[in-house]
């Protein structure tokens, strides 16, 4: 089973250590492509209409200020890098050493900078959403599209893809759809169903941690992984198709 998340907007900068060691990110291949986002990335992060060219607010001056500099920044697991609803929920540092390890053989975090890495890679802090488009790289899901589709197809192999990814990072990557179930999250009221934004992300990392932490097995079929998830919700799985991913609706109360 892999857990397919993406990253949250807000990070939490590691305070002391060395830098990014580029030898050590998981799927090597993709370095390449990292060092000319990460190029891009600093040339806009220095602009002066740099606020504008990230998309962000002035508030975010600070953030967009370390980008310039992520070569020397000092790097920390993506575990504790990633801050937010969907990790707060997940809770890596409250799990046990056993239940670490397989978040870190089992988590893999789609990223608008790195491509794709796994949970105990070391990374400095940085502000860039896969939605932005910056200069000689362009949209950054068109980009690293067929990047990650060579990179990760051998990670992949006959594993369970659980996806708890937001439509925005969803589009950098379309893996085997047959294997694949999103994870999708409703309320429901007198019959009504809505989408939810801010419980959908706490919701799908609840999944994940249960995921991690429960006892047997993991689920290793779309069938499975509807079982586990009604250990602790209501929950249906709508079938795919060729092309189309299998859906699993986890429904809250309204």
């Amino acid at each position: 089973m892999l857990i397919l998340l993406p990253p949250s907007e807000g990070k939490t900068p590691a305070v002391q250590g060395a830098a990014v060691d580029w030898s050590s990110l998981g799927f090597p291949d993709l370095n390449p492509a990292r060092a000319k986002v990460l190029e891009a990335l600093g040339t806009a992060s220095a602009h002066e209409d740099a606020l504008a060219l990230l998309g962000v607010g002035a508030s975010l001056r600070d953030d967009v200020e370390r980008n310039t500099r992520l070569q020397a920044e000092p790097a920390a697991p993506a575990h504790s890098i990633y801050s937010g609803v969907l990790y707060d929920a997940l809770g890596y540092r409250s799990m046990t050493a056993v239940q670490r390890r397989k978040a870190d053989e089992s988590v893999l975090v789609v990223s608008a900078l790195w491509g794709a890495i796994r949970f105990s890679d070391a990374v400095p802090a940085y502000r860039l959403s896969m939605g932005t488009a910056l200069p000689n790289v362009g949209r950054l899901a068109a980009f690293w599209k067929p990047q990650l589709a060579e990179a990760l197809a051998g990670a992949v192999g006959n594993q369970l893809l659980v996806d708890c990814r937001s439509s925005t990072y969803a589009a950098a990557w379309a893996p085997p759809a047959d294997q694949t179930v999103a994870v999708n999250v409703f309320t429901e009221a007198a019959g009504v169903r809505k989408v939810v934004s801010h419980f959908a992300k706490h919701t799908r990392g609840e999944l994940a941690r249960h995921l991690l932490v429960r006892r047997g097995n993991a689920p290793s079929t779309p069938a499975g992984l509807l079982k586990a998830a009604r250990e602790k919700w209501t929950a249906e799985l709508l079938p795919g198709t060729a092309r189309k991913p299998h859906a699993l609706n986890i429904i809250l109360p309204g």
